[in-house]
């Protein structure tokens, strides 16, 4: 299985909404709750637009704008997020276990930005 991502029981186009629309909350609010196999998705890519952020030329403020549903949260990005992480290499990102969902006891946790 080492394809690089997982498919989360979606269909393409399904998933990569969903992931940029948990990478636009977690930069949004700083901090969401989801299943584990999803932060561990969404973590790669809320990395990547940290490092997008932490770079802040405009050929990358671009790319961000073309993941990121708002351009608020773009702004917040370069302005806000990403200077907090100058000194830091990677790891921008933290995933807390919650437990079991009531439901169908799938894997909870806080995804949230270090």
């Amino acid at each position: 299985m080492s394809k690089g991502y997982r498919k989360l029981g979606r269909p393409t186009a399904h998933r990569k909404a969903m992931l940029r629309n948990i990478v636009t909350d977690l930069l949004r609010e700083g901090r969401i709750t989801t299943t584990l196999m999803r932060a561990k998705e969404a973590r790669r890519i809320a990395e990547k637009m940290i490092t997008l952020g932490k770079r802040g030329d405009l050929h990358a403020r671009r790319q961000a704008l073309a993941y990121i549903y708002s351009e608020t949260v773009v702004t917040k990005l370069f302005e806000e997020i990403a200077p907090k992480y100058e000194e830091r290499h990677g790891g921008y990102t933290r995933i807390l276990k919650l437990g079991p969902r009531r439901g169908d006891a799938a894997e909870e946790v806080f995804l949230e930005l270090v």
